[in-house]
């Protein structure tokens, strides 16, 4: 089992990072914390005996002097560990950016670091990876701050104005495709192989209006596209935040009730139910990719969340009498408990894919 040892762990890639890990091994990463915050002693501990060290912190906003400064100065700290270390890892990995030497005071700034820690490496003996990394889209990115796809959607599924102030091409890479490269990359020029999609800043904000079109009817729009099933998902996290349970509408008349539980406009799909005893809990796991709908057709149960990582739950009170669409946020732990008292809960579930028993993107966890 390989030990990861992680600058930046707390951040937005830091976040997709540890989760990837975490599937992989059932681990965390080893967090190291630079800057002010800075420790010698403890920062040499998380670095021994780890198997990759991967740098992911950096300054991205501030002063030209503040980026410059706090990118050198982070770089400077983990060469200082790693010369400090008695087992150190075998590959140093960097998460630079592709505006790295750009002639930007940022692109210097990430074009030092990277020398920094190279030299480091070669002096020590350790293989050292730099990826420059292109913009990085994903789940629980920062408005404002991390990318112009997290602006957007935040914006979107507040229903507020987006505008697109310079439209231009963007290389996009899902940050769960960064973490994977981040760590299995063994040379630099790795990252060619890893998933990009090159899109208009214009396309991304009418995708997105799109998106929230349909979804506002609790409809799944078209995701055969896996960039525009990583963008919905995207758009999802910050959906949830607004309106973590869709309504439904029931059709009633003197035959009974009917109530379309999901309207999918193309790709993949399946649709499967379960029956739960009063008491019983399901589920207990989350997802990296899928999307997974629950709907409570009959009885009473309570859906259990938990982002990965936090120690905060959320519960959501569903009932058949009034059925509401759940969809589980990416990489948020969920259940499914019958808080009925003698019948048993059925429930529906629908999934953006067919099962697939070789890669079923489903990882135990409790809630």
């Amino acid at each position: 089992m390989s030990i990861i040892a992680a600058t930046g762990a707390g951040g937005f890639l830091g976040w997709h990072l540890r989760i990837r890990n975490f599937s992989r091994t059932g681990e965390d990463v080893r967090p190291i914390h630079l800057g002010d915050g800075f420790d010698l002693a403890v920062a040499t501990s998380a670095i021994d005996g780890a198997d990759r060290l991967v740098h992911l912190a950096g300054v991205n906003r501030g002063t030209d002097e503040e980026v410059a400064e706090g990118n050198r100065l982070m770089a400077g700290q983990i060469a200082e560990a790693l010369r400090n270390a008695p087992n150190r890892p075998e590959t140093v990995v960097f998460a630079n950016s592709i505006q790295a030497g750009n002639g930007s005071e940022y692109g210097s700034a990430k074009q030092d670091a990277a020398r920094i820690l190279e030299d480091a490496c070669r002096e020590l003996g350790l293989a050292f990876v730099d990826l420059l990394l292109p913009n990085l889209f994903g789940e629980h990115g920062k408005p404002f701050y991390n990318s112009v796809v997290a602006t957007f959607c935040h914006l979107t599924a507040n229903g507020e104005p987006v505008q697109v102030k310079q439209d231009k091409v963007l290389q996009l890479m899902h940050a769960q495709v960064a973490a994977m490269a981040l760590l299995d990359a063994h040379a630099s020029q790795d990252l060619g192989t890893y998933r990009t999609s090159d899109v208009t800043v214009s396309e991304i904000a009418r995708k997105l209006s799109r998106f929230h079109e349909i979804y506002s009817r609790s409809e799944i729009p078209d995701l055969t596209d896996v960039f525009d099933r990583d963008l919905f998902n995207t758009y999802r996290s910050f959906a949830f935040e607004v309106q973590p349970a869709l309504p439904l509408q029931p059709r009633a008349d003197g035959r009974g009730q009917l109530v379309e539980t999901v309207k999918s406009h193309g790709g993949e799909g399946q649709t499967f139910f379960s029956t739960t005893k009063p008491g019983v809990v399901r589920g207990q796991h989350y997802h990296l990719r899928k999307i997974e709908r629950f709907v409570v057709l009959a009885g009473e149960a309570s859906l259990g969340l938990r982002r990965m990582f936090s120690t905060e739950t959320m519960t959501i009170n569903v009932t058949g009498d009034h059925p509401r669409a759940v969809d589980m946020p990416i990489g948020w732990v969920h259940n499914i408990c019958n808080t009925g008292a003698d019948v048993d809960v059925l429930t529906q579930f629908w999934t953006n894919e067919i099962f697939n028993p070789d890669d079923t993107d489903t990882f135990y966890q409790e809630v």
